[in-house]
């Protein structure tokens, strides 16, 4: 079979739509032809556990044009008082809406799950083995940058002895189904997936004595207060990032960085005596936090290398564990740190982090510029894809790459229109607003403009120092 359109996307997750629903919208005339190995749209949400939910509110992930959820304020539950969080299930239905509802009644869209990209503008259906060939008129769009690693598909990296029960979160739910309940639970790793399962080990109602947690790090996470969108958490949310840059405008290292963030209460961590090494841009209510610190029984040994019976072999040493315990592997990593380069390569676009972490934003933005530039050197001059980060000190080197891409923005009148009416901007659409109805209270701009220069020189050294020590280490 073959087939003919402008546009090839690699992948049918978050990624890829955000970047074809702005597409269409730009360019009334763009042919799009979509593959995915998933059977549904929606990436990796297809693999994720039952219990999973945004991390960020709802209002400002999906695609642009189709709203996600009421835009309604939680009432109840530890993210109570701020913006409703998608369930997984509800992120998934919303993804197949668009594209049933949404993109391919355009007439502009093929999609075609169950297929493999052959690495020659191509693909093969995964179960029929039958081969179509692509003829691209203008760009393949390449959204595997951000593939996700989830605990149902990723491999285990620690041996299991026969008959030790090791289940994924998704499991957690039906074990009712299944006979008796285990006398002790351990949740093995220390990720956003790990504190979503304590989180639902204690809502479900397992005593914390009978949990046992093995964390190799402890995390910085983002409270979850200083990051929602609306005029209601206008003030809230910018005085949130001015205290990013000022903490940034004076810190000798990363750790600086987060303390300080921590004593202003824009960073959590759950155990306030053990410094945490890593920042995954988890984040986190503190009534989800003030839940996790009741689990007592923490195991910082390092990463567990077997579990058997009566006993967990970690980096670190062994320790004894209650004969027929249930452990829980959430060590599947939803991150892993690339190399960066220019998304617009001649006949390929590679969609990358551009304003971290908010990937659906990076994609829309990147699918307007692809509309309304001509040349590469344009394009990526207005987009400086920015690494992920494991540990601490990246952080400076996020916060001045994300910087720097929101200044370029703003100073280019096209991309800042598109911004201001973006549902996927958290702030743009709101000072627009504001503007209108109470441009008194944007006095508040002008001390986060001065923070952010005031910043920008030692962000500047900071990214450096932690550069020239990650390639000597």
């Amino acid at each position: 079979m073959a087939l003919e359109a402008d546009y090839l996307v690699i992948g049918a997750g978050a990624t890829a739509l955000s970047f074809v629903d702005t597409l269409l919208e730009q360019d009334e005339q763009a042919t799009v032809v979509m593959i995915d190995r998933h059977s549904a749209p929606g990436g990796h949400w297809n693999d994720a556990y039952s219990f999973v939910a945004l991390h960020q509110p709802s209002s400002s992930y999906g695609v642009n044009r189709v709203p996600l959820g009421q835009d309604r304020i939680d009432e109840a539950g530890p993210n109570k008082g701020f913006f409703e969080l998608a369930s997984g299930a509800e992120v998934l239905a919303y993804f197949q809406s668009v594209m049933r509802d949404h993109l391919l009644p355009t007439g502009r869209v093929q999609y075609f799950p169950n297929s493999e990209y052959d690495g020659e503008r191509g693909f093969r259906n995964i179960f029929s083995g039958e081969e179509t060939q692509v003829t691209v008129r203008r760009k393949l769009v390449d959204t595997t940058y951000f593939e996700t690693s989830v605990p149902s598909t990723h491999k285990r990296a620690f041996a299991v002895a026969d008959g030790v029960r090791v289940v994924v979160p998704g499991a957690l739910p039906d074990l009712w189904k299944s006979g008796p309940l285990p006398p002790h639970y351990c949740i093995l790793g220390a990720g956003k997936t790990a504190m979503d399962t304590g989180v639902w080990l204690l809502e479900a109602g397992i005593p914390t004595d009978s949990i046992t947690w093995v964390k190799p790090r402890e995390s910085w996470l983002i409270n979850r207060a200083t990051v929602q969108p609306g005029e209601q958490f206008f003030d809230s949310t910018i005085g949130g990032q001015i205290s990013i840059m000022k903490a940034a405008a004076t810190a000798t290292s990363g750790a600086e960085i987060f303390n300080q963030l921590e004593r202003d209460g824009v960073m959590l961590r759950i155990d306030r005596d053990v410094e945490p090494e890593m920042f995954h841009y988890a984040t986190i209510s503190q009534g989800e936090v003030d839940r996790l610190r009741g689990i007592g029984n923490v195991v910082r040994m390092g990463r567990v290398e077997a579990v058997e019976h009566g006993r967990m072999v970690l980096q670190g040493g062994e320790v004894a564990m209650p004969e027929g315990t249930l452990y829980i592997d959430c060590t599947a990593s939803a991150v892993r740190p690339k190399p960066v380069a220019p998304q617009w390569q001649g006949d390929r676009i590679v969609l990358q982090l551009l304003h971290v972490p908010l990937v659906t934003l990076n994609s829309a933005v990147s699918a307007f510029i692809e509309a309304n530039f001509d040349t590469d050197e344009e394009k990526n001059a207005l987009c400086h894809p920015v690494s992920f980060i494991d540990n601490i000190d990246g952080y400076a080197g996020i916060i001045l790459g994300t910087g720097i891409n929101r200044f370029t923005w703003a100073q280019n009148p096209k991309v800042s229109e598109f911004l201001a009416a973006s549902r996927l901007d958290p702030s743009a659409p709101t000072i627009r607003q504001l503007r209108e109805t109470a441009p008194e209270r944007l006095g508040i701009i002008a001390e986060m403009q001065g923070a952010v220069m005031a910043a920008m020189p030692n962000l500047q050294k900071l990214a450096a120092k932690a550069a020239t020590e990650a390639q000597a280490g």
